[in-house]
């Protein structure tokens, strides 16, 4: 199979989005193989990073409609799907519709939203459709929720279930810049002109086009028993009560298909499979014991060690 057409598709995004997100050529790359997989993805990091200005580049750069969703706790399900309004001049109803109409619908802050709002994110991310009043009305595609957390901060805030948790692909941290990064940046003379002058460098149809060649990459037999030993580990591990779902065996397949191919391969390797797999599943995890992301992406990588990575016939 011929993978010069992912090569290229991931250079443009990352060449593209990097003119305004500095250093973070790695978390665009992940960004972009949660875009070409049709997956939903989770921003979690301190404020001040860049997370609202990597989404609004990343949604420049694929030409897609853009909508952003504050959440607060005072956001009813209808601010988010729309609502059906009686027209006094036709007599007659008609559907408004919400924020989640878009090909890329940033929620921001999710966690300030009670689980009522939360829940109305489901069958978008789930299914790419709302349905309200008993009518169901499909979304565009590509179709992208990414969702954005402060994981310090607790007040006002309301932990995402299980349920939602299980929607997004991939949990990432920007993390902070370097030294001479970030002097970069504070010396420009206005970050949000920099977003104005991005692009588009990928179309729908490409992506669309893309994501069914997916099933091409091949995962070879030695590969796909190392997914499963690592599933199974999050399944029988007595560090936690809840392990990974089928959704997630499904995630970090289809993951790992992508990033190969992003990286000029046809096959899957198990290095692929390793450097996905704590961004894919820990987020989807439960410990025995409370803990917050970073000590259960250490729990998680420790799970790792304990499993032999298959090293021949990986092709």
């Amino acid at each position: 199979m011929d993978v010069n057409s992912f090569v290229s598709y991931k250079d443009r995004l990352v060449s593209a989005c990097s003119k305004a997100i500095v250093g973070k050529a790695d978390e665009i790359e992940l960004v972009s193989v949660c875009f070409v997989c049709g997956g939903h993805i989770l921003l979690e990091d301190v404020p001040g990073t860049g997370k609202t200005m990597l989404f609004r580049a990343f949604s420049k750069a694929t030409g897609g409609s853009f909508r952003r969703i504050q959440f607060t706790p005072d956001v009813m399900p209808s601010d988010v799907t729309g609502i059906n309004f009686y027209n006094m001049k036709n007599g007659e109803f008609e559907f408004r519709p919400g924020p989640i109409f878009a090909g890329m619908v940033l929620a921001d802050e999710i966690n300030r939203a009670t689980p009522r709002t939360q829940s109305s994110l489901l069958e978008a991310m789930a299914e790419g459709q709302v349905s309200v009043d008993g009518v169901t009305y499909k979304l565009e595609e590509p179709f992208m929720v990414a969702a954005t957390q402060n994981p310090i901060e607790s007040y006002g805030t309301f932990p995402l279930p299980e349920a939602q948790m299980d929607r997004f692909m991939m949990r990432l941290k920007l993390g902070y810049m370097n030294r001479n990064e970030e002097i970069d940046v504070a010396l420009r003379p206005d970050t949000v002109s920099i977003i104005d002058t991005i692009s588009q460098v990928v179309t729908a149809e490409e992506t669309l086009k893309l994501r069914g060649k997916l099933s091409d990459i091949q995962i070879s037999e030695p590969v796909m028993g190392y997914i499963m030993d690592i599933i199974e580990k999050t399944r029988n591990d007595s560090r936690l009560n809840i392990g990974a779902s089928p959704r997630g065996t499904i995630s970090l397949c289809r993951a790992a298909r992508a990033y190969a191919a992003f990286n000029g391969r046809s096959f899957v390797t198990p290095d692929d499979v390793k450097y996905l797999a704590p961004f894919v599943l820990t987020h989807r995890l439960h410990f025995r014991n409370a803990v917050g992301s970073a000590e259960a992406n250490e729990l998680f990588n420790d799970m790792l060690s304990e499993i032999t990575v298959p090293t021949e016939n990986i092709k």
